[in-house]
């Protein structure tokens, strides 16, 4: 016998490109159900946004939830295939190595790298882990994640130092994320690598919410170099835009 979810489900799953409105009593048939059952289920994915009802015919439709869902899933299966080209252009512009990072498992977690091909350059393996609270890709993810979530993390977590320049106090951590979101990107040097300096710029989906960062590793000697790293920094926030506009993601800003 099934359970109500799974009939939740059934009701659900009625919808396709040739029914995209159907009333109770066809869906009734269509399953082999009483009306009155149906009907129940219905208000309750009705109540959850799963089900809207057509003012005009009275029947029932997909709600808008779906394009939520969608989104999430889009980002999460799409994300690296669709920044790629855009890391590459920014890697041939800066010379630099460039990494899209995600957070799981209150980590960083690298998911696509582009090494630099000049000799002395920083590495960052698809793959590697490391704690959201030092080097640039890290914080930036904290500082532009929920408050919510950045107090959670800070609630779990101890800031240990892993080199002198790593920031172990939580009220100057704090505000070093208030800094990060005010600029709009993050930098560091020597925080978890001694001699490597990065920076990194937020990407957001759809509905405005973090979904990765985007970073360029850079080598001391040059990072040291101010102009070099403003420009840096303006092809990073570009090509981190770009990506979130794929993500359909439109800035405030216009």
């Amino acid at each position: 016998m099934k359970t109500s979810v799974e009939k939740a489900l059934d009701v659900i799953l009625l919808f396709d490109d040739e029914k995209r409105l159907l009333g109770i009593n066809e869906m009734a048939r269509l399953l082999d159900m009483p009306p009155s059952s149906v009907q129940r289920l219905v208000n309750i994915l009705k109540k959850k946004g799963f089900l809207v009802q057509d003012v005009s015919t009275r029947k029932y439709k997909l709600g808008t939830i779906f394009l939520k869902l969608a989104g999430i899933v889009r980002e999460s299966l799409d994300l690296a295939k669709m920044a790629y080209p855009i890391m590459q252009d920014l890697s041939r512009e800066t010379g630099e190595t460039v990494h899209l990072n995600v957070i799981d498992n209150w980590e960083r977690v690298c998911i696509e790298s582009i090494e630099s091909t000049q000799p002395l350059m920083a590495r960052m393996p698809v793959g590697h882990r490391s704690p959201l609270y030092a080097g640039a890709s890290s914080k930036c993810l904290l500082a532009f994640s929920s408050d919510a979530f950045i107090e959670e993390y800070l609630r779990r977590f101890e800031l240990r130092d892993i080199t002198e320049n790593t920031i172990t106090d939580k009220d100057l951590f704090l505000e070093e994320l208030k800094r990060i979101r005010n600029m709009g990107y993050a930098e560091s040097f020597s925080e978890r690598v001694r001699g490597l300096g990065a920076i990194s710029a937020p990407v957001f989906g759809y509905n405005g919410s973090l979904v990765a960062s985007l970073s360029l590793a850079i080598p001391e000697v040059r990072f040291r170099e101010e102009g070099r790293k403003r420009l840096y920094i303006d092809k990073l926030l570009d090509a981190a835009a770009k990506i979130s506009s794929l993500l359909g993601y439109q800035s405030s800003e216009g």
